[in-house]
């Protein structure tokens, strides 16, 4: 068993998985899986701690994924705290979840190769340029996240097995040639049929409605009249962008940037090494003494690449001769660098390094001089910087002063807008749902809506609505929630009364209409001055806009004999539709590819329900406790 495990997670859906498994934590920002100690736990499973720091990183980066995708307006989601709450939760049942699993794989002794972690390394396309795995951006990227490349293998064996085991419990799931059968059939069976549309205006004129029905519907329906809370906010917005436009660069300001910020317009040396690395294990000397003879046969001409490839416990790059490619300083460990970076011509190898990793001999295998930009090259790029440094200082000047005013004249914005030559402008009267940009932000909203900032009537603090831009508001009118007397919304209750009433004398006409037909009678058609004729549709899917949407689900809820194939529907239009079913028709046979498509389409959501019930299993054989 255990080996079929160990095969099914060696295939490329596999592979793919557990790239997007784990750069999804990688990417976002988590730096180590290691609990810190001495931080409360905000779960136990099974005794193993799931600390608060883990449950916050976890938080922060499914946080980050979801404002990647949606944007800044998912931050008023998290500003309610049921929602934020409920989250969080989530968060932290999927971190009970993954526990699980990977004790289970523990517990079944799942274990993952280095060769099949340097193979899924390999193939994460954040590690890859032009298509090629690409060593400086892979060390660049974990230096970026916390990561050593030791501690990173670590961190890819652990998701790795856990990967296992959801995949063997995922993979045991099938279709059968009849589900497939079934399923093609639900799916694509088309319908033929015969219906009638009743308009229900011709219903309207006898319909009475008294004022008991009024007062009824007004009573039953309070939250209906409710009006929102609107308030007219007068505000003053700056922007560093406004001030652009009031600087002017010069080009000696232009030469002088450039001449003290040389650096910036430099390519940094870079240095391709191959390295040999000796694990200091539970012998430092003997890994000592190791190194030193293998720097002896280096020195008797020994290659160096063979040397490594046999010796050097990176495995990762022991492969390919213990090339790291290239690199700049500052990328590795500071005694690494410090040699690298010592060496002085291509070939040469350094003398034993000594780091926190081991003992190491680095060769020098080629050189990429610094290169500087000219002047002429980076000009433009210097003025908007410039530009922007202007502008922001000017900012920075300008909000301050204002903030001043805001406070010392607080009953008016006239004085702060004053300041940066700008006027005050107004929303009008605006719901939470409808404050315009670029006022539709959290910070203000919270602020315009707070029954005390409304009663209080002064200027606000300074509010930043993103790096560049801040404004202050005040409320220039109000007017508060409040329910709709019944003298205001009687002509839209009558209206909604003449029109539910309308439709249900419609649906007695049809129901009358379709008991005739199931009874085998033919009913009058006549509707007032008009007499209604059965039209027809073919081939009707179940995602058929031939049809009204409730016409379409009420045909395929139907028989194909009477009297079980007709009925009605109600529309949403407020009319009432008949329909007919006159013929089932079945689809063709699957192709081959067809049906392996669908087979994968019905094993796959197999597969989620099954994985989620067997984490619902070790759940409930596990002993969970969460400390909140």
């Amino acid at each position: 068993m255990l080996e079929r495990i160990r095969e099914g997670s060696q295939g490329p859906w596999a592979m793919a998985i557990i790239v997007l498994i784990v750069l999804s934590f990688v990417l976002a920002g988590v730096s180590s899986y290691v609990t810190s100690s001495g931080v409360t736990a905000a779960a136990e499973v099974n005794g193993e701690e799931i600390s608060q720091q883990d449950v916050e990183r976890a938080y922060q980066s499914q946080r980050a994924r979801l404002e990647a995708q949606f944007g800044e307006g998912i931050g008023a989601l998290f500003s309610d705290e049921n929602y934020l709450r409920d989250f969080r939760l989530n968060v932290l049942d999927r971190l009970i979840a993954d526990t699980l699993v990977l004790q289970k794989a523990d517990e079944l002794g799942l274990r993952v190769s280095d060769k099949q972690i340097r193979e899924a390394i390999v193939q994460m396309q954040e590690f890859q340029t032009a298509g090629t795995f690409d060593n400086e951006r892979y060390l660049m990227l974990l230096r970026q996240n916390g990561f050593q490349p030791a501690t990173f293998s670590d961190y890819m064996r652990q998701q790795m097995t856990r990967e296992q085991l959801a995949r063997a419990v995922s993979a045991s799931d099938f279709a059968l040639p009849a589900e497939i059968t079934l399923a093609n059939a639900l799916q694509q069976q088309t319908r033929n049929a015969e219906y009638l549309i009743v308009d229900s205006a011709p219903f309207a004129s006898s319909v009475e409605i008294t004022e008991e029905d009024v007062n009824t519907y007004y009573e039953s329906n309070l939250a209906q009249f409710d009006t929102q809370e609107k308030v007219d906010i007068a505000y003053v917005v700056l922007s560093v962008d406004d001030l652009k436009g009031d600087v002017t660069v010069t080009d000696g300001e232009i030469e002088q940037y450039y001449t003290e910020n040389s650096a910036l317009y430099k390519t940094t040396e870079e240095r391709r090494v191959s390295h040999i690395l000796i694990e200091f294990g539970d012998d430092e000397a003997a890994a000592k003494d190791k190194v030193e003879a293998l720097a002896a046969e280096l020195a008797n001409g020994a290659d160096f690449a063979a040397l490594a490839m046999a010796n050097s416990a990176d495995t990762f790059t022991a492969d390919n001769g213990g090339d790291l490619d290239f690199l700049t300083q500052g990328m590795m460990d500071p005694a690494f660098d410090d040699a690298a970076f010592a060496l002085a011509n291509v070939g040469d190898v350094s003398d034993v390094v000594k780091t926190e990793f081991g003992y190491h001999l680095i060769k020098l295998t080629d050189i990429k001089p610094e290169e500087v930009t000219p002047l002429a090259d980076v000009s433009d790029d210097i003025r908007a910087q410039l530009a922007t440094d202007k502008a922001t200082d000017r900012f920075y000047a300008l909000q301050s002063e204002m903030a001043n005013l805001a406070f010392e004249v607080a009953d008016t914005l006239e004085d702060v807008a004053g300041v940066a030559n700008k006027s005050v402008q107004k929303t009008g009267l605006v719901n939470a749902q409808m404050v315009p940009a670029p006022l539709n932000v959290p910070a203000v909203t919270s602020r315009v809506f707070d029954p005390a900032f409304i009663e209080e009537g002064l200027n606000s603090d300074l509010i930043e609505l993103n790096d560049d831009t801040v404004a202050f508001v005040r409320i220039a009118g109000h007017e508060p929630q409040r329910t709709q007397s019944l003298d205001e919304v009687r002509t839209r209750i009558l209206a909604q009364l003449r029109a539910d009433k309308a439709q249900q004398a419609a649906v007695e006409w049809a129901t009358n209409v379709v008991e005739q037909l199931k009874a085998g009678e033919t009913p009058s058609l006549e509707l007032g001055d008009v007499t209604l004729s059965w039209e027809s549709k073919e081939a009707l899917t179940r995602n058929s806009g031939e049809l009204p949407r409730a016409m379409v689900e009420t045909l395929f809820t139907l028989g194909n004999a009477a009297p079980n194939n007709i009925d009605i529907a109600e529309l949403g239009s407020g009319d009432v539709g008949i329909v007919k079913v006159t013929a089932v028709n079945q689809p063709a046979a699957l192709a081959e590819e067809d049906s392996a498509a669908l087979a994968q389409q019905i094993a796959t959501a197999n597969a989620q329900t099954g994985y989620q019930a067997f984490i619902d299993a070790l759940r409930n054989a596990a002993d969970v406790k969460i400390n909140l």
